[in-house]
């Protein structure tokens, strides 16, 4: 089995020290950043209030999740789009699998979804004989260069425009040098033509929206809605806990997302599909399949303190903020859901004893948790999995001796007392060498405070 922790350790030294790689992330997130307050702007003062308000409708979107969810079925089923329920990965795969056979389907356009990546859908229609063409653009460049997504809203971060411009000239055999306008261009055309060819459109979605049976997408290049709307058949897959309450809801979860994720006052094209073409209708897809997607998302439910990281509404601010993020880059993780919050979620979705070590891959600086628009803990909820992993019994032996060790001469002034600070730092620095592996050695004072107090005070 493979060695994840062992894995990322490895990956991240080696992506730490890689100067141009951090080059490339610093310049991007400046540009981030720099227009974020900007987006901020239209809050006025009430910033901390529109927050505020967004965590408290994710809270009753996740405390009632399972009355939504009924609820939003009843609606979209009402207007003929068939909906489905996916327990893991594997149902929802062989749900879209019978879907595409029964269309005949040989090309399929896929807009992007960080949830579709989850259950590695690409690959799954490769195996049966499908081309999926991804038509984000950001996307379609790693699908070409053949890496899954560095970022969640930004999936080729870590490439310049010059690492671009090599790519086409080498995968599509474009004059070197095109500048991003150009590259653009020679994209547009390409997936323009899939988009026709297409027998099957899939797409993810911001958010469900329970009250009026619809799902939200935003996006700034309008390949959803050529995904969703071009191909006759339309499949929707996203993950249950994107739930909204009411359609009201969006002129707040828009905006916020919009300035937090890419900081604009709101994205370009924001749809709201509510089923399929109606038969008053001109446009839209024939069929339209929505997979209610699990895999994972009710065992973090089950947790009452970890399930308010499913208020996440994937804006990726916390990747941006992130120390540990900036210096060793996405794919250091080697998960689909990167960067905090991915540490916070990937435990529970793909099992605590392979991914507890993302949990202590983390300054507990609390940057996430200041920058998140939902205002989700994120790093008290690191803590958190490094306390349910102990709990489930996913520690080391030797770890849970030294923790007993260092409890009981924490809770004995006498035993705290013992010995010099000398014999202190050998204990510390030679035989728990785990502190030591990449810090400094620890220097204890010779004396403690408790005994410099009562030389001093008797």
């Amino acid at each position: 089995m493979k060695d994840n922790a062992a894995s990322f350790i490895a990956k991240s030294t080696i992506r730490a020290a890689d100067l141009e790689h951090r080059r490339k992330i610093n310049f991007n997130i400046a540009k981030y950043n720099a227009v974020v307050p900007v987006g901020k702007q239209q809050f006025g003062n009430q910033v901390m209030l529109a927050r505020e308000k967004a965590k408290n409708r994710k809270w009753d979107a996740i405390e009632h999740l399972d009355r939504y969810l009924e609820e939003f079925e009843r609606k979209i089923t009402a207007r003929g789009a068939k909906v489905i329920w996916a327990e893991n990965a594997a149902e929802a795969l062989e749900e879209i699998g019978k879907i595409c056979k029964e269309k005949r389907c040989k090309t399929l356009v896929k807009s992007k979804s960080m949830v579709t990546e989850e259950i590695h859908l690409n690959k799954y229609l490769e195996s049966i004989g499908i081309e999926s063409v991804e038509t984000d653009l950001g996307e379609y460049i790693q699908q070409l260069d053949g890496e899954a997504p560095y970022h969640i809203v930004t999936p080729a971060m870590h490439k310049s425009k010059e690492d671009v411009a090599r790519l086409f000239a080498d995968k599509l055999g474009t004059p070197s040098g095109l500048s991003p306008e150009e590259l653009t261009l020679v994209a547009r055309k390409i997936l323009r033509d899939k988009y026709v060819e297409a027998e099957v459109g899939v797409t993810g979605a911001n958010f469900i929206v329970a009250d009026v049976g619809g799902i939200a997408v935003t996006e700034n290049e309008g390949n959803a809605r050529l995904s969703c709307g071009w191909p006759k058949t339309h499949i929707v897959v996203v993950g249950i806990e994107k739930m909204i309450p009411s359609i009201q809801d969006l002129a707040l979860f828009w905006p916020l997302l919009a300035t937090y994720g890419t900081g604009q006052r709101i994205t370009v094209y924001n749809t709201l599909v509510s089923g399929p073409r109606q038969p008053d209708e001109t446009d839209g897809p024939e069929e339209m399949y929505v997979i209610l997607l699990d895999n994972g998302r009710t065992n973090l439910l089950a947790n009452p303190t970890s399930r308010e990281a499913l208020y996440c509404i994937r804006c990726g601010a916390c990747l941006n903020a992130c120390p540990v993020y900036k210096n060793i880059g996405g794919h250091s993780y080697e998960t689909t859901y990167s960067g905090p919050i991915g540490k916070v979620i990937t435990p529970y979705l793909s099992g605590m004893n392979e991914y507890k070590h993302l949990s202590y891959a983390s300054s507990l600086c609390g940057n996430c948790t200041e920058v998140c628009p939902v205002r989700i803990n994120i790093h008290e909820l690191l803590l958190d999995n490094r306390h349910e992993a102990v709990i489930q019994g996913s520690s080391t032996i030797a770890e849970r001796l030294a923790w007993k060790v260092w409890k009981t001469a924490s809770l004995n002034r006498g035993m705290m007392n013992m010995g010099t600070g000398k014999m202190k730092n050998w204990v510390v620095n030679k035989v728990f060498k785990g502190w030591t592996t990449h810090r400094s050695d620890l220097d204890f004072s010779q004396k403690t405070f408790n005994e410099m107090w009562r030389d001093k005070h008797g």
